[in-house]
């Protein structure tokens, strides 16, 4: 007879929901036994990496065999000459979800309140979670717009960071540059404020703001990017965060060295100057975007404005349903229940052949 296991985790471990991420394709042809598989569920770039990033990775595999350099000092260089930054205002992660983990060890004691728009990325509560933190959910208006006077009436003493996601995933609705500013103007200095670019590069309104400017201008700001979205690695792990020195020296002081891989780091340093693969990817998220608002409005789908490459799709009760439907058909998307919206589904931008299988199947289920 076993002996009854007396090593006991943390109590934070029994309010903590790991990240659920969208099926991968080998998975769900493995269980339904299909041959074609389509992918849109988890907002990659349908046109796959960065040409310039696999050369650049081609250039460095020999190296392998060293550690990767622990300051990423070429790539910070490169992304400060980039957004016009110094290079000390830049701190390199793998991935973004890193970054929301280093920020929250670094500013975050126990009893601390974040506050986070609902619905959001569940990575800013599980941040908090893990150092015993609460977060104070403050929820889109009813078109899924944020709320400024309800961000600004959740705010106690206890506040040490306010997240903000724009574009919002799994929404896709933004910020406004206006808004943005009067909430930065507004918050108590003391205040962090964590804003995830993620997704900025598919915003095509002009009244939109990544951040950088406010970062430049020294407002308590720190900016969430990644390589996984328009630059295509999101295989290879790799993102940043743009601060003050300050902020970002209080980062480092949590970080672990070699963080990030030799790939990565040689290939977003190539990727961020790979003009044309940018363009190309944004003018496809753009035609295909309006293409789907298109096919929703024949088959009387509500759905939401985005300004990034997916679409929050209102199905009603039905949703759940015909997310399964799909996925038996090979079609992979995400229900949106994880993110409390059980009549929902998000859909990734995918080429134009994938949406259109996409939009056949979705007419023959309604």
């Amino acid at each position: 007879m076993k002996e009854k296991l007396e090593v006991q985790p943390r109590k934070a471990l029994d309010i903590m929901k790991p990240y659920s991420p969208g099926k991968p394709i080998w998975e769900v042809q493995e269980e339904l036994g299909l041959e074609r598989v389509i992918k849109l569920a988890s907002n990659e770039n349908p046109l796959g990496p960065s040409p310039k990033a696999l050369e650049a990775i081609q250039g460095v595999l020999t190296d392998l065999h060293r550690y990767p350099d622990a300051q990423t000092i070429g790539l910070k260089r490169k992304i400060a000459e980039h957004y016009d930054l110094s290079s000390n205002q830049v701190i390199v992660t793998n991935g973004g979800d890193e970054l929301i983990t280093l920020v929250s060890e670094a500013f975050l004691d126990a009893g601390d309140e974040i506050i986070i728009p609902g619905p959001t990325f569940s990575e800013y509560e599980f941040g908090a979670q893990i150092m015993g933190a609460r977060a104070v959910t403050v929820q889109l208006k009813e078109n899924f717009d944020y709320d400024l006077a309800s961000i600004l009436s959740a705010v106690t003493d206890r506040t040490k960071i306010v997240y903000l996601c724009s574009p919002n995933n799994p929404t896709g609705t933004i910020l406004s540059k206006i808004v943005l500013k009067q909430l930065l103007d507004a918050l108590p200095k003391r205040v962090l404020v964590m804003l995830d670019a993620a997704y900025s590069h598919f915003v095509s309104v002009e009244d939109y703001s990544d951040g950088m400017e406010f970062v430049r201008a020294g407002y308590p700001l720190l900016v969430l990017k990644t390589f996984s979205k328009i630059y295509g690695l999101a295989g290879i792990r790799v993102g940043f965060g743009a601060a003050s020195e300050q902020i970002i020296q209080n980062i480092l002081q949590v970080k672990e060295p070699f963080n990030v891989n030799a790939l990565a780091q040689a290939a977003a340093a190539a990727a961020i100057d790979d003009i044309d693969h940018i363009s190309r990817s944004q003018a496809l998220v753009k035609e295909e975007r309006e293409r789907l608002y298109e096919a929703f409005r024949q088959l009387s789908i509500e759905y939401t404005v985005s300004m990034s490459n997916f679409v929050l799709v209102k199905l009603g009760e039905r949703a759940e349903a015909i997310y399964e439907q799909l996925m038996a058909r090979g079609i992979i998307v995400r229900h949106a229940g994880i993110w409390s919206l059980p009549a929902y589904i998000r859909i990734s931008i995918g080429t134009a052949e994938e949406n259109d299988i996409l939009v056949s199947v979705l007419k023959e289920l309604l």
